[in-house]
C-alpha cells in the first residue's frame, strides 16, 4: 500500500496524492474498526472478515461519491479561479485537474464497488450456510434467533432462500444491482474510444448519475448487516457472554442469561452527498437561467478545412482570455452541450467560436448554419489554465490542429495591448508553436499573425513575439514548391515572413533555447492539444527547470473541457 502511494505521489498532483492517502486512511481506519469493533462481534461471527471489507468500501463509496460532482461544478470552480488569483500558482494549477480529478475518483467507484460487491456475496453466501447449519455452533446459534422472537442478526431465515432471492428482492440488493449496471455503463461510456466516435452515447449515459445518486441514498435504509445495540452490550456484551449463547442452561442464574439483541447500522450515504448534490442542483439551475439569455449570431464565417467561426453577442457577457463556452443548438439536439474555446479578445465588443467538423454534431452544426442561422444557446464563460498567461514574464504557447484557439483569444488581447499602449503588461516575450497536418488549416489564423507582426514592428517591439508553424504532413508537391521559392521573402505556404517548418518540433531544443534566453525567469508552458504531446511537454518542462528556484522555472497548463 506504500510503495502505491509512493508511485502515485511520484506521478500525480497534490491534490490527487491527498485524495489517495484520504481514501487509505479511510480504508484503513474502517477495515479495522468493523474487524475489532465488539458491537459487530456477533456479526464477524457469521461473516468473517468479509465483514470488514464490505462496510471499509462502503464508507470510501461515500468519501468517494462525496467528492464525484465537484469536479464538474464549473461555476464552482471558475469562482474558486477568480478568488486564488492572488494565492500562490500551484494552488491554482490544483483547479487544472478537475476532469483528471473526476475520472480518477469514476475509477475508484468502479473498483469500491466490485470490492463492496463480491465482500456481499460472500456475506449471503455466508449468511446462507449459517441459517442451514444446525451444528450447534454459535453462527448456527445467531442464525436460528428469529425463531425465538429476538431480534435477528441474519437476514436470512429460511434454507430455502437464496442469495439471487435476497439480490433482486431486497431493497439493498435491488439497490445494489441497478447502482452496478449504472456504473458499469457510466465507466465504459467514458473511454477516449467512445467519447471521440459516439459522444450521445457518453453524453446520455453519463447522465445516469441521478439513478446512481438515489439507489446509493436508498441502498442502506433496509439495514440488512446489523450489530448488537448499545443498551443490549451493557447488559451481556459479547467478550463477557458469547460462550453462554452455546452452552444454554435451564436454569440460568448470571448475568449472562439473556439473550443479545440487534440492530441495523444507520444510513450514512445520505449525510456524505446531500451538500455536494445541492450545489450541484444550483450549479444547473445557474447553467438553464443563463442558457435562456438571447444569444445574437451576428456574423458567419466558412474558413478553409471545414473550420465555422461565429461570432455573438449576448448580453452581460464578460470574458478573460483563454477561457470557454458550452453551446448548444436546439435544431440538432435539444440536452447536447458542446465545450468551444472562445477566439476573441476580451477588448472585442463580441465573442467567437471556430468549429471543426470532429463528429456528428460538429458537421450537423456547420451544415446547419451553411443553411440558415438556427437558434443557439450559450453557458459560461468558464476559467481555463490560459487565464493565467499573463502571470508570466515568459510564455510558451503550444497548439495543435484547432488547439489553437485559446491563443488566439491571447494573441488578439495582446494585439490590442500594443495599440492601447497598456503598461500594465507583465508578460516580457511570447514564443508560440502551431502545429498542423495540412496547409489549409493555416488559413484563417495568417490575418491575425500578419497583423501582430506588423503592430509589433509598428511599437518598436518585434521580438516580442516569437512564432513557429510546423506542417506535420505533405506531400511532394508541397515540398518542391516551397523548395523552388525558397529564397522568397514570405513563406509560400502561408504568406507570413517566419518560414513554415516541416516535421515536428525537436522539445528539448527549444526548451534550452528559452531556458538560455531567459536564465532567470517563471517561464509558463501552455497546451492546447493532444496527450501525448502534454507527456512530452511536461517531461521537458521538468527537465530544463533549474534546481535553484532563483534561476529559469517552468510551468505546465494544460487546457481541460
Amino acid at each position: 500500500m506504500l510503495l502505491l502511494f509512493w508511485w502515485f505521489s511520484c506521478q500525480r498532483a497534490a491534490l490527487e496524492v491527498a485524495w489517495l492517502g484520504i481514501n487509505i486512511f479511510l480504508f484503513t481506519y474502517y477495515f479495522l474498526f468493523f474487524d475489532r469493533d465488539a458491537r459487530y462481534f456477533y456479526t464477524r461471527a457469521i461473516l468473517g472478515s468479509a465483514l470488514a471489507w464490505a462496510r471499509a468500501s462502503a464508507k470510501c463509496l461515500n468519501f468517494n461519491s462525496m467528492l464525484i460532482l465537484l469536479p464538474v461544478c464549473r461555476n464552482l470552480l471558475s469562482f474558486l479561479r477568480g478568488t486564488c488569483s492572488c494565492c500562490r500558482r500551484t494552488l491554482r494549477k490544483q483547479l487544472d485537474h478537475n476532469l483528471t480529478f473526476h475520472k480518477l475518483v469514476g475509477y475508484a467507484l468502479a473498483l469500491l464497488t466490485a470490492v463492496h460487491t463480491i465482500a456481499h456475496l460472500f456475506n449471503l453466501e455466508r449468511y446462507n450456510h449459517s441459517q442451514q447449519a444446525d451444528d450447534g455452533s454459535l453462527p448456527a446459534v445467531l442464525s436460528k434467533m428469529h425463531l425465538q422472537g429476538s431480534k435477528w442478526l441474519n437476514p436470512i431465515h429460511s434454507n430455502q432462500t437464496t442469495v439471487e432471492y435476497v439480490a433482486f428482492t431486497t431493497i439493498p440488493g435491488l439497490t445494489g444491482v441497478i447502482i452496478t449496471l449504472v456504473l458499469i455503463l457510466m465507466v465504459t461510456s467514458s473511454t477516449e474510444f467512445i467519447r471521440r466516435n459516439y459522444f450521445e452515447v457518453f453524453w446520455y449515459t453519463h447522465h445516469l448519475f441521478i439513478i446512481y445518486f438515489a439507489g446509493l441514498v436508498i441502498h442502506g435504509i433496509a439495514g440488512l448487516v446489523r450489530g448488537q445495540t448499545e443498551e443490549s452490550m451493557e447488559e451481556v456484551h459479547p467478550h463477557r457472554c458469547a460462550r453462554y449463547l452455546t452452552q444454554k442452561e435451564e436454569n440460568c442464574w448470571h448475568g449472562c442469561c439473556k439473550d443479545p439483541e440487534f440492530g441495523s447500522i444507520p444510513a450514512e450515504s445520505w449525510k456524505w452527498v446531500l451538500a455536494p448534490v445541492l450545489l450541484y442542483i444550483f450549479e444547473r439551475i445557474l447553467r438553464i437561467w443563463r442558457a435562456q439569455q438571447k444569444v445574437v449570431v451576428t456574423k458567419v464565417v466558412m474558413h478553409p478545412a471545414r473550420v465555422l467561426e461565429l461570432q455573438m453577442q449576448k448580453r452581460g457577457f464578460r470574458m478573460e482570455v483563454g477561457q470557454y463556452i458550452f453551446v448548444n443548438c436546439p435544431a440538432i439536439s435539444l440536452l447536447e452541450w458542446h465545450p468551444f474555446t472562445l477566439t476573441s479578445a476580451p477588448e472585442e465588443d463580441f465573442f467567437s467560436i471556430h468549429v471543426r467538423a470532429a463528429g456528428d454534431w460538429t458537421e450537423r452544426l456547420i451544415d446547419t448554419f451553411q443553411q440558415q442561422k438556427p437558434r443557439i444557446e450559450v453557458d459560461g464563460p468558464f476559467g481555463t489554465a490560459s487565464e493565467d498567461v499573463f502571470q508570466y514574464e515568459v510564455a510558451m504557447l503550444v497548439g495543435a490542429g484547432i488547439g489553437v484557439t485559446p491563443f488566439a483569444s491571447i494573441l488578439k488581447s495582446i494585439w490590442y495591448k500594443f495599440q492601447q499602449a497598456d503598461q500594465t503588461l507583465k508578460t516580457k516575450k511570447i514564443y508560440f508553436y502551431w502545429l498542423c497536418r495540412d496547409t489549409e488549416a493555416f488559413a484563417w489564423f495568417n490575418d491575425l499573425l500578419a497583423s501582430l507582426e506588423q503592430k509589433m514592428a509598428e511599437s518598436g517591439k518585434a521580438d516580442f513575439l516569437t512564432y513557429r508553424l510546423f506542417l506535420t504532413g505533405w506531400n511532394t508537391s508541397i515540398a518542391n514548391n516551397v523548395a523552388f521559392h525558397f529564397d522568397t521573402a514570405v513563406d509560400t505556404v502561408t504568406g507570413l515572413r517566419h518560414k513554415t517548418i516541416f516535421g515536428r518540433p525537436m522539445w528539448n531544443t527549444e526548451f534550452a533555447a528559452v531556458a538560455a534566453a531567459h536564465p532567470r525567469s517563471v517561464v509558463g508552458v501552455f497546451l492546447c492539444g493532444p496527450g501525448a504531446l502534454a507527456k512530452s511537454l511536461q517531461k521537458s518542462c521538468h527537465q530544463h527547470s533549474s534546481l535553484d528556484p532563483r534561476k529559469v522555472q517552468f510551468y505546465f497548463n494544460k487546457e481541460n473541457f
